[in-house]
């Protein structure tokens, strides 16, 4: 089995409200919003962005997440660097850290199973 292709964008902040105003003057809407500074902004039919604040003494990040539609049955390629092995996040999904060859890591998000 394989990805899906670009399911997120994961960035974190240091000013959750500033972030989450650039994307809406790009056209993103508000999905939703969680009680610690952070929330999801989707444009259309594509890849959503979630924004995540982090204190001042952290390094903003960008991180893209590739769909996998079911974590039980994917099976990376021997050659594919598993950083992680899927695990359920707080969040309801599961996710999946593997490194590409030139060292970046990638996250892989599947449906958590109910």
């Amino acid at each position: 089995m394989a990805t899906e292709g670009i399911e997120a964008v994961f960035l974190t902040t240091h000013n959750w409200g500033t972030a989450a105003k650039f994307f809406q003057t790009l056209g993103y809407e508000l999905e939703f919003s969680t009680n610690h500074n952070s929330g999801r902004l989707r444009n259309g039919d594509g890849p959503y962005v979630f924004i995540a604040e982090i204190p001042e003494d952290q390094v903003p990040q960008t991180q893209i997440v590739l769909k996998v539609p079911d974590a039980d049955a994917f099976r990376p390629d021997p050659t594919v660097e598993v950083v992680t092995p899927f695990e359920d996040t707080h969040y309801g999904t599961k996710e999946m850290a593997v490194r590409d060859p030139d060292g970046r890591v990638w996250r892989l998000q599947a449906p958590a199973k109910n």
